[in-house]
């Protein structure tokens, strides 16, 4: 039934879109993303850097997330006419997910498509990486929906990571634009924001921060549980639990929390030691040269369901723990490796310097001439 369904969907789109088509191409750029209502940080900073090279350019957002309820899913259906409305008039579409409207659609030949994808690498396969796994798409549905068809360019940050785009994606390496996104600007820019939070949690001032950002997936709250209970006899260090916004169930636990609205990137700056398990948050979170560890006690069973790209255990030895015990003892007693840590950001993150913004503004305004 959810293939006749989908077959369905994709020839009334083809017909609604035919006529549109039609539309003369404008001096445009549409944004596209089921992410999130609001824009990214690399939006706004594309944005901004892409009007300060050239005003005239029009830049639209389509952002929606597809809503639980049957009302709103009726709601965001006729949402998607006006996705292609934009994406035939419009000369470049940037993309931060998979888009049903630009993969199932054939589109003008001068339009160009850019994958910015939300992630900063990829430590764990996805993508088309993992059609057929337990925490993957079903192949059928897969191809049926085009999954990731018609890119023109997807934005690695590194040559390593590229490999993995290729896969994921299912592209060669032509189509591999090694860039780092525009949130390494942000993640590099001092704004203040340390005295900004010690100020709002002045209880903390004399803590070591740790902050952990898991990655999304059905075990979290088990995991960071655990983690709870290492970290409630270490009366030097706090641990914030600052949680994928997908998974929301642990977020904002008050004795493992802090007072304020400050940002995943502004967290960073004021943690003192990291830690992560599978999220792309590791490469982010190298930028900043901190304290980097990875608690993965599901480690095995997590290789098998879904698979991983980045071997930690040989890159990073030291910083990978399947037992919350002794990531504690090691944080608290054994000195870190700066020099296998600046290895891991050098490979995977290639242009950790803020200027990442105006080369990819720039990089598109040269596909609209």
């Amino acid at each position: 039934m959810k293939i006749i369904l989908i077959t369905f969907l994709k020839i009334g789109l083809r017909i609604l879109y035919a006529p549109l088509k039609l539309f003369k191409t404008k001096n445009r750029i549409v944004y596209l993303s089921r992410q999130s209502n609001d824009k990214s940080v690399d939006m706004i900073l594309l944005e901004k850097a892409i009007t300060a090279e050239n005003s005239d350019v029009e830049q639209i957002f389509r952002l929606r997330m597809i809503p639980d309820k049957f009302p709103g899913k009726i709601k965001y259906c006729f949402g998607v006419i006006g996705d292609m409305y934009y994406l035939a008039t419009s000369r470049v579409a940037i993309l931060d997910t998979y888009s049903i409207t630009v993969s199932c659609l054939s589109h003008k030949k001068d339009l160009k498509v850019i994958q910015m994808w939300h992630a900063l690498g990829a430590i764990k396969k996805f993508g088309l990486q993992s059609v057929g796994t337990k925490e993957g798409r079903d192949e059928k549905v897969s191809n049926l929906m085009c999954m990731h068809k018609n890119y023109d360019y997807i934005l690695a940050p590194s040559k390593a990571t590229a490999k993995f785009y290729m896969e994921a994606f299912g592209y060669s390496s032509d189509k591999m634009k090694i860039c780092s996104l525009p949130r390494v600007d942000e993640i590099l820019t001092d704004t203040g924001v340390a005295a900004e939070f010690f100020k709002e949690n002045p209880a903390l001032g004399d803590k070591k921060i740790v902050l952990y950002l898991p990655t999304f997936r059905e075990r979290e709250m088990y995991i960071a549980q655990e983690l709870k209970v290492e970290f409630r006899d270490m009366e030097k260090y706090h641990l914030i639990i600052s949680t994928h916004p997908l998974f929301s169930k642990v977020a904002r636990d008050p004795e493992f929390s802090y007072n304020g609205n400050f940002s995943t990137y502004d967290l960073m700056k004021v943690a003192d030691i990291l830690i992560t398990d599978y999220s792309a948050c590791a490469f982010e979170s190298s930028i900043l040269m901190k304290p980097l560890y990875f608690f993965v006690p599901d480690y095995n069973e997590y290789s098998k369901e879904r698979g991983i790209n980045v071997d930690l255990k040989s890159e990073l030895p030291f910083a990978v723990f399947e037992s919350g015990d002794l990531l504690c003892k090691a944080i608290d007693e054994k000195p870190y490796d700066f020099d296998a840590l600046f290895a891991f950001k050098s490979k995977y993150v290639e242009n950790a310097k803020p200027n990442n913004a105006e080369i990819l503004a720039k990089f598109i305004l040269m596909l609209m001439v």
